[in-house]
């Protein structure tokens, strides 16, 4: 049975890793912030599997659950101000002929 925990924390492990890395190099702000809500969810199982449920609540409820949805408006609005990218940014004073 410890083989099975052992090669589940690893897997774990490398979830977290590279979903950290996944959130920290992702270029859409929303994307960002759902790969930072997942990863706060798996923290949550880790700290579950660490035995401090405490801990683990708290990081789901308030590192993933509440910080994720103020991130998720933040990001909405950032988007909303953003000009496109596909479209030239006009700067005052340029005339089309």
């Amino acid at each position: 049975m410890s083989e099975v925990l052992l090669a589940f924390d690893l897997l774990l492990s490398m979830t977290l890793i590279t979903l950290a890395l996944a959130a920290l190099t992702s270029r859409e702000p929303r994307r960002a912030v759902i790969l930072f809500i997942a990863f706060g969810l798996l923290l949550a199982l880790v700290w579950a599997r660490l035995r401090a449920p405490d801990v683990a609540l708290a990081e789901a409820a308030i590192g993933a659950g509440l910080a994720g949805a103020l991130m998720l408006a933040a990001a909405r609005r950032a988007s909303h101000r953003l000009p496109d990218r596909d479209e030239p940014v006009r700067q005052t004073g340029d005339e089309d002929p």
